[in-house]
């Protein structure tokens, strides 16, 4: 088991086709709302990029170091399309977007707490996990694992929001499936992207319940269509509710 996890710990395998045997927390917004996309290829964008940089600046600022931008005004500009053609890359953040995404990872590590939880000398960081759970196979990968808890950093459009943010995103079943995976609690230490405020978010016994029962629906999903015997065939899936 030791040698999978330290696999795991390699990006390229965990998201890659070692990591794909295990179901993760990704997995359950497409096996609840439209299990044709499950295992389809999620296409990189600059939404996904500003978050793996922000998690970067604070986990592991060897990358951030790395991460490439360009300064221009816009991704319309000559420039800008010139630079992604001659280095073959798809797209690239700007170095505006680098410099406010470096003042929301400041923010949050200028605040007292947030830089003793964070930086607390026993933590450990980018941790995988995997564990059994429901007959199928799960892995997870933790930001920060604490003494006390884990630690997972968000940014959110509006904080005051949060909370429906944990349900529309599935911060409720990957609150379950880590405290599962690690036997302690997952909280959310997050910054809103447009006033700075911070907040810390506990999840309460129901929203775990509400995770558990993601879990539980996500792996009926699985079991149907996608485990090894199974003899349904996807393309035969359909919504079916009361309205």
């Amino acid at each position: 088991m030791m040698d999978v996890l330290e696999k795991l710990r390699d990006d390229d395998q965990y998201y890659g086709k070692f990591g794909s045997q295990y179901l993760s927390n990704s997995d359950i917004g497409k096996l609840l709302s439209n299990p044709k996309e499950f295992r389809v290829k999620r296409e990189d964008n600059p939404a996904f990029a500003k978050g793996r940089y922000f998690h970067q600046l604070i986990l592991e600022p060897e990358k951030a170091a790395e991460f490439k931008s360009f300064d221009s005004s816009s991704r319309n500009t000559k420039g800008y399309k010139e630079y992604c053609l001659e280095n073959e890359l798809d797209f690239v953040l700007l170095d505006k977007e680098l410099v406010e995404i470096q003042s929301w990872a400041d923010t949050m590590l200028s605040n007292f707490d947030f830089f003793n939880d964070i930086r607390h000398d026993e933590n450990e960081y980018e941790v995988p996990g995997i564990k059994e759970i429901g007959g199928v196979m799960w892995k997870g990968k933790a930001d920060i694992v604490h003494p006390d808890m884990l630690i997972d950093l968000k940014t959110t459009g509006n904080i005051n929001d949060f909370k429906w943010s944990a349900r529309k995103y599935n911060y409720d079943s990957q609150a379950y499936i880590y405290e599962q995976l690690f036997g302690k609690p997952l909280v959310f230490y997050v910054i809103d992207k447009t006033s700075k405020m911070l907040g810390i978010f506990k999840p309460t016994v129901a929203t775990l319940d509400r995770g558990k029962e993601k879990v539980i629906k996500a792996i009926e999903v699985y079991n149907k269509f996608f485990a090894e015997d199974s003899p349904n065939d996807i393309n035969n899936y359909f919504i079916s509710e009361e309205i």
